[in-house]
């Protein structure tokens, strides 16, 4: 075997990652082993609070009973990582992950991003959208940007991922989506992030790109969607079939993260308390959920 390729599966290994025969940029086709799923909040779902007290934000994401935070920036923490990470343990938080822009994965940037992100011990580096994806002539150098990152964060225990919303699931001139040809371009290493309440206001069903990419949807974003008026922009009360998709997370997605984002508020309640009803509605969803 190629010193290479051996050294490719060693480091996978030492991640906790599956390791493939080849480095091919194809789907996985079998699920790793399952990891208990544990649930986090993207900060972004209380955006203006943190921006007016960032502690007392992740003090109230706590209280509410979140196992973990998603960061999309750190306030007054930027250049803090080992403290922000100690507020956590004091809060009883762990990083389930991070959104960040592409340039924080692309030539020296990505060094610094590395030794950051280990201080704040944040395993998951997510980009939460990026124009290329959908563009014709370079969407495959930037797949190749995430291919070439991942290399670089398995050793180190990390990896990294894209984040969907609902332009990523338009249909090419072949016929198949943009998030397709983005998960065949890429390594099983690469997260696909779906946000499953993008995916279905995209018309289209979270659970088949669940099964059909296994083990690659570590960390998923559970956004309420309410696509009719009947429905509540509440996970439990929206439109979609949450006990599907957390089965196939878990049988399947080799999902770690099920990560609450509220980006809809009902009007007369605040962020905070949208959330809270939302976490309070996958932790009912969960309760009646089937033992696998």
């Amino acid at each position: 075997m190629p010193a290479l390729l051996l050294s490719r599966r060693n480091a996978l290994r030492a991640a906790g990652l599956a390791a493939v025969a080849a480095p091919r940029l194809v789907a996985a086709t079998a699920a790793p082993a399952r990891k208990p799923m544990r649930v986090s909040v993207q900060m972004y779902s209380v955006r203006d609070d943190c921006a007016k007290d960032f502690d007392a934000a992740l003090a109230a994401v706590a209280k509410m009973g979140f196992d973990g935070v998603e960061f999309a920036g750190y306030h007054g923490y930027r250049d803090r990582p080992a403290e922000l990470q100690a507020r956590l343990a004091d809060l009883n938080l762990v990083v389930a992950g991070t959104h960040i822009p592409t340039a924080k994965l692309r030539g020296d940037e990505l060094q610094r991003t590395i030794e950051f992100h280990q201080a704040l011990g944040c395993p998951f580096l997510i980009v939460g959208g990026d124009g290329d994806f959908t563009h014709p002539e370079k969407s495959k150098a930037l797949a190749d940007t995430f291919n070439a990152a991942a290399e670089r964060l398995g050793p180190a225990g990390m990896a990294c991922g894209y984040h969907n919303h609902t332009k990523e699931f338009g249909k090419r001139d072949d016929g198949k989506t943009w998030w397709e040809l983005f998960a065949e371009r890429t390594s099983p290493e690469v997260i696909l992030q779906q946000d499953v309440g993008w995916t279905v206001t995209a018309g289209l069903d979270p659970v088949q790109f669940i099964k059909k990419y296994p083990g690659r949807t570590r960390t998923t974003h559970f956004k309420p969607a309410a696509i009719t008026p009947d429905r509540r922009p509440i996970l439990g009360q929206d439109s979609v079939d949450w006990t599907a998709v957390i089965t196939a997370c878990r049988d399947v997605g080799g999902t770690e993260w099920m990560t609450v984002e509220q980006e809809t508020y009902e009007k007369g309640r605040s962020p905070m308390e949208c959330t809270a009803l939302s976490l309070a509605g996958l932790r009912k969803i969960l309760a009646d959920l089937k033992p696998a």
